[in-house]
């Protein structure tokens, strides 16, 4: 019981949650703009995945992780132009072509990884931090939640940022609209389809961001399906934070130290078998549907295809 207790299994344990949980983080605010904009974007597994390939090539030929991080961005946005292209634009469906982008997106960086990487797996430097100066003294929080990366506090200061924007902008009330009331968004002069399309990019940027941060920082260097389910789980985050971003953070968290679990159990010496401390995030998911499975989770307009007039 005192290993659990000890700094520095709390040290290990909260730092590897903020590390796993900043991908979910990034990619569930993403998934939380296109949900409000009535797209559901089963891709954005393969949007993480392309972007932490991008982000993590960007990086290591450059030697910078600020144009990794951007070519992370790029690379789910890329992946998130084609959905926008396919599903809202032509109005094909969202799961499949979903799943078929996902798909897509694991061959691909798997091929490429091969052709490029296969023989050498190189791995990047040390990422850069930047202490925050008083809090990282902090026993147990101040080297746990007080030395990361600059995109760590960034991706935090997204969460107040977005919830203003959605409570008292006009992007903000035009991404609602279009999810729930599309009809009187394409009345009002505004195009349905244009905010649905920028919707769907800026999840794509924010997915590609997080698996960026996932190859760069998380893991220093790349590997095929690496992302490993954490696309899904921040569209689970997303469903259940009902257009509140705090909750997402939150939940980021939980499922962060769920993944973070291994590392610390390591560092107290305890050994348990890695597959089932893997497993406990994806049973975490489905203890939480299931609790909330009575409620809709889904904005009512979650999917719709076509709004008439729509310019």
């Amino acid at each position: 019981m005192d290993a659990f207790l000890s700094e520095a299994f709390l040290t290990a344990l909260l730092y590897g949650a903020m590390t796993a949980g900043v991908p979910l983080l990034l990619a569930g605010l993403g998934e939380q703009i296109s949900e409000k904009a009535g797209v559901l974007n089963i891709g954005l597994e393969g949007m993480m995945l392309l972007g932490a390939y991008a982000g993590f090539v960007a990086a290591y030929y450059s030697g910078s992780f600020w144009l990794g991080f951007l070519g992370g961005g790029l690379g789910g946005l890329a992946l998130a132009a084609l959905m926008a292209l396919l599903c809202v634009r032509l109005g094909m469906n969202q799961i499949v072509i979903g799943i078929a982008l996902t798909i897509g997106a694991e061959g691909l960086t798997a091929l490429l990884h091969h052709f490029q990487f296969a023989r050498s797996y190189p791995r990047l430097d040390e990422v850069p931090v930047l202490p925050v100066p008083g809090l990282e003294q902090i026993p147990v929080l101040g080297p746990a939640l007080f030395r990361h990366h600059a995109l760590v506090y960034l991706a935090v200061l997204l969460v107040p940022l977005l919830a203003w924007l959605y409570r008292r902008s006009a992007i903000g009330l035009n991404l609602e609209a279009a999810g729930n009331k599309p009809g009187a968004l394409d009345a009002a002069g505004v195009s349905v389809t244009a905010t649905r399309v920028s919707a769907v990019l800026a999840t794509g940027f924010l997915a590609g961001l997080g698996g960026a941060y996932l190859a760069n920082v998380g893991a220093g260097l790349f590997v095929p399906f690496m992302t490993g389910g954490d696309g899904f789980i921040a569209i689970v985050l997303a469903m259940l934070a009902r257009g509140r971003p705090v909750w997402v953070i939150f939940g980021a968290l939980l499922f962060g130290v769920s993944l973070a679990l291994t590392t610390a159990l390591q560092v107290t010496g305890v050994n348990v078998p890695t597959d089932v401390v893997q497993m406990l995030p994806f049973a975490m998911v489905i203890l939480v549907l299931v609790v909330f499975a009575r409620h809709s989770v889904l904005p009512p307009a979650l999917g719709l295809p076509y709004v008439r007039g729509d310019r």
